[in-house]
């Protein structure tokens, strides 16, 4: 079976929201800079528009990021289309972006419930199914998107992610945990998780052993810290998804990897 995300390679550098420190994010302009820089990973995020059209956006709402006020699901595409964004362009639509950036793999954050059928029409019609990732950390959502588009790569929502931690936990009687939880011929390709949830950690040794004996990659998030980067390469970590990209990359070279 062919992985979107492979385990036990050279990590990964994934631009989080296209690199937001670097350019504006999730933006047509920062998909461009990633891609001319080298960089063929890109997390970004969806919400639906009033009219069922998935287009990428973090928040909710329009404030913090464009010149416009509201949810995005108050507004049709036809009235989104005239917002401009922090580079000046509009927002754009999941199935443009998909069309017009065919050699980047897009990791897509469904970030309600009302994205999932505009999302995977989206990656259904401009059959990217490949090439992307679908995510979430509500395993209801993910569970509706696996069984509306089969085999597309999925990351582990956040029950699964906990179950990971305490199976790293318990060790070799953590198994049946990890036998329980849905994996690669599922899909679930990865397990995307912070170095912490609050103070407790995420992100250990004993957790990516676990999800590696589980056939899933792991990826940390979001890494715009360079000193953390050299642990991580030394945990075996599958990926880095960072705001920082150039620098992170730059950190991995200077580690060797």
């Amino acid at each position: 079976m062919s992985r979107l995300y492979p385990i036990g390679e050279k990590p990964l550098v994934i631009a989080h929201r296209g690199g937001a420190n670097e350019y504006p994010e999730n933006s047509i302009a920062s998909f461009e800079a990633m891609r001319k820089a080298g960089f063929t990973f890109i997390e970004t995020d969806a919400h639906a528009t009033a009219d069922g059209v998935a287009v990428l956006a973090h928040d909710p709402k329009l404030d913090r990021t464009t010149d416009a006020t509201g949810r995005v699901s108050d507004y049709t595409w036809a009235e989104l289309a005239t917002v401009r964004d922090g580079s000046g362009n509009r927002l754009m639509r999941v199935d443009e972006v998909l069309d017009q950036f065919p050699d980047i793999v897009f990791n897509i954050d469904a970030k309600s419930d009302g994205v999932v059928e505009p999302l995977t029409d989206a990656v259904r019609r401009t059959r990217a199914q490949r090439s992307v990732c679908l995510a979430s950390f509500n395993e209801r959502r993910l569970g509706r998107i696996r069984s509306v588009l089969p085999g597309v790569t999925t990351s582990m929502g956040m029950a699964a992610i906990a179950r990971v931690v305490a199976a790293g936990v318990l060790g070799r009687s953590g198994s049946r945990l990890l036998r329980a939880l849905p994996g690669p011929d599922a899909g679930v390709d990865v397990a995307q998780v912070p170095l912490f949830y609050g103070k407790v950690p995420v992100l250990t040794q004993r957790f990516i052993a676990a999800a590696h004996g589980r056939g899933i990659a792991v990826h940390a998030w979001t890494i715009n810290d360079v000193t953390d980067v050299d642990t991580l390469l030394e945990w075996g970590v599958d990926g880095l998804i960072t705001d920082e990209p150039t620098a992170v990359r730059q950190r991995m070279a200077e580690y060797g990897s």
